[in-house]
């Protein structure tokens, strides 16, 4: 199995892409959630550049790009883990990536604030690869051995901090095999 270290609050041994949606932390000693995420553009397609493109603030919002929708949209997450295991990060970990929207997590408001958001290629019933999940259990052994209000029980998917409103990474993710994992 892979193992990532933590340097600088950047995993080591992965792809950097700077995103520009990001801002910082009011505590950046609070990291202390976990949150698994699920995302594809358009949805259920994968291995396109849409979701890099949009993490970028790059990406064709026009009215032929079939992403009018997503107009003006500045989101971000921690990193992105492909289909095929790769991993993508876009903001360091002690800085504030706007994954969560309006959240709550144990009655605490604005998860964004201190929680780390990881974004799986895929939709919520489309069953996630297998390198998926090498790649994640590896990520998150690092970020628990790194941060050490991260604890195991702190680990959500966005469906649990936004219920009604986000149903991701869905039932499609297998928790009891990423958890035991770990």
């Amino acid at each position: 199995m892979k193992s990532y270290c933590i340097e600088n609050h950047c995993l080591t041994g992965v792809e950097q892409r700077p995103s520009p949606h990001f801002d910082q932390r009011p505590n950046t000693d609070d990291i202390s959630l976990l949150v698994i995420h699920s995302i594809s553009l358009p949805a259920g397609e994968f291995a396109l550049p849409h979701i890099d493109e949009l993490f970028m603030g790059q990406l064709d919002t026009g009215p032929e790009s079939g992403f009018e929708a997503l107009a003006g949209l500045r989101v971000s997450a921690h990193l992105v883990i492909h289909r095929d295991g790769r991993v993508v990060q876009y903001v360091p970990f002690n800085q504030r990536a706007w994954h969560a929207g309006k959240s709550r997590y144990c009655g605490r408001k604005r998860c964004n604030d201190y929680a780390i958001g990881i974004e799986l290629e895929g939709t919520d019933d489309t069953p996630y690869t297998e390198q998926q999940y090498q790649s994640l259990i590896a990520v998150s052994k690092a970020l628990l051995a790194h941060y050490p209000q991260l604890t195991r029980r702190r680990i959500v998917g966005h469906q649990h901090i936004a219920p009604g409103r986000k149903t991701d990474p869905g039932p499609a993710f297998n928790w009891s095999h990423y958890l035991a994992a770990l």
